[in-house]
């Protein structure tokens, strides 16, 4: 098969990247090799690198030919086949194994069927991954060149070099080098063209070549949509978007103050943990269906939730009963880029990471919707609904804890937050929605700065 030959400049880029979606590195070659070639060959291709261990250190390898025999019967036994070319780095001892996306999919080793999922293959039935490739792998938006575009006009080096800086990895003078092993980019004829993830993350204006990328941000009074309070439309790159959607969460959602005993600093404290809201934003610019033109990625805060969704549901050969016990990736290429720059941590850990984050806040637990959109729901702990007596009070507020609350104000106005929850036997989370709302119905009220201020006890007239 052809290939592109690998140049010393670019085989020193490999090993500063590390493994990828479309990179792999072994040590030697073994039983575990068939399993990467049909993982590659099912997904969109890539390089199996021999003589180069975990730690991306070269150890070299036997470059004899019957080694190289070795290699080509591994991919010969596949059913069907999988087709390699091998090339061979004297002066570094490697053995590069190029395998291109196959048009034979799908393909099985002797273990079973794999598909490559962020840096590792992951092991799939067959019928799961006929439905993958049949309905997500054989237009992938991620991978789609922009052959309408120069990409010395349209890329943004300062983005291409906050990315690599998040990465870890030195900037070089060959950026389509750079490009083309980031998966950002690929060759036609001999000529270098960005795909769609590289115009996500690195073109100046994203959004102007691709309008539906955006990401919308709505404030709503209420619980219904019937009035906007604020709404933004985020075009940046897909970094910036993610960042500027959480500014947009931390400026309407509610923040409390913390100071432990062993800082005088004070903590800043969401509503709903950052860590959650930050998964489930990554999560939608992530795993959106980009050929899906007629919506968008929608993040919208209400009185009583905060709804983050985004358009596809579960990719096809994810069945919904194996949701959040593996993770089948709609589009691997933005998926990879996330991963390097460790804005995801591992893949299909994110719903877990929600729920973690939300249990440690004592948080309700997220509301999980799929079908034609996939919809992560955030009930707001603070949010107020109206009672019998026509104010209003949290759904979560014990009238024993807020009368303890007011008796203990009443005899000491400087009481701090701790101070109450031990006195109390509460949490502090508690006693905060407790003070919130004894604040909302005129009750109580607070003098002076958090730290330093007074409560003081609002008598009626």
């Amino acid at each position: 098969m052809k290939y592109r030959k690998t140049t010393d400049e670019e085989s020193a880029l490999i090993l500063e990247e590390g493994e990828g979606y479309t990179l792999e590195f072994k040590r030697d070659i073994n039983s575990d090799l068939p399993k990467e070639l049909v993982a590659f060959a099912n997904a969109s291709g890539g390089r199996i690198l021999i003589g180069v261990n975990d730690q991306n250190q070269v150890v070299g390898c036997d470059l004899s030919n019957k080694r190289l025999a070795q290699m080509e019967d591994m991919a010969a036994a596949c059913d069907p086949p999988v087709p390699i070319g091998l090339e061979k780095l004297t002066k570094q001892n490697i053995v590069i194994i190029h395998v291109p996306e196959s048009a034979n999919r799908p393909h099985r080793c002797t273990k079973g069927f794999y598909l490559r999922n962020g840096t590792i293959s992951q092991k799939m039935s067959t019928a799961n991954i006929v439905d993958f490739i049949q309905a997500e792998g054989k237009v992938r938006f991620d991978e789609q060149l922009r052959m309408d575009l120069d990409w010395r006009e349209v890329l943004d080096t300062d983005r291409l070099n906050h990315f690599l800086e998040l990465a870890r990895i030195s900037p070089v003078s060959d950026a389509t080098n750079m490009l083309f092993n980031l998966g950002a980019g690929d060759y036609q004829n001999n000529t270098f063209y960005l795909n769609h993830t590289g115009v996500l993350f690195f073109a100046k204006e994203p959004t102007q070549r691709m309008f539906h990328v955006s990401v919308i941000c709505a404030l709503f009074k209420g619980t219904h949509k019937a009035y906007i309070l604020d709404r933004k439309e985020l075009k940046g790159n897909l970094l910036e978007n993610v960042e500027d959607t959480l500014l947009f969460l931390k400026k309407h959602l509610q923040l409390r103050w913390e100071i432990t005993s062993q800082s005088t600093q004070r903590k800043e404290i969401l509503e709903l943990p950052e860590v959650a809201l930050r998964e489930a934003v990554v999560n939608a610019v992530c795993h959106r269906d980009y050929l899906e033109k007629g919506a968008q990625v929608m993040v919208e805060i209400f009185d009583d939730r905060v709804e983050i969704y985004n358009p596809g549901g579960l990719p096809k050969g994810l069945p919904a009963d194996e949701f959040g016990k593996r993770s089948v990736c709609r589009n691997p290429l933005i998926a990879s880029l996330l991963l390097r720059c460790n804005y995801i941590e591992k893949m299909g850990t994110g719903i877990e990471r929600i729920g973690a984050a939300l249990k440690e806040e004592h948080c309700p637990a997220v509301k999980i919707r799929f079908n034609t959109m996939f919809i992560l729901e955030f009930p707001r702990p603070t949010y107020l609904t109206p009672v019998t007596s026509g104010k209003e009070t949290s759904g979560k507020t014990s009238g024993k804890t807020s009368g303890k609350i007011l008796e203990l104000v009443e005899t000491n106005q400087s009481i701090t937050i701790p101070e109450l929850s031990e006195a109390i036997g509460v949490t502090p989370r508690s006693i905060e929605r407790n003070l919130k709302n004894l604040q909302t119905q005129g009750r109580i009220r607070r003098v002076g700065p958090a730290k330093g201020g007074r409560w003081e006890i609002v008598n009626d007239k």
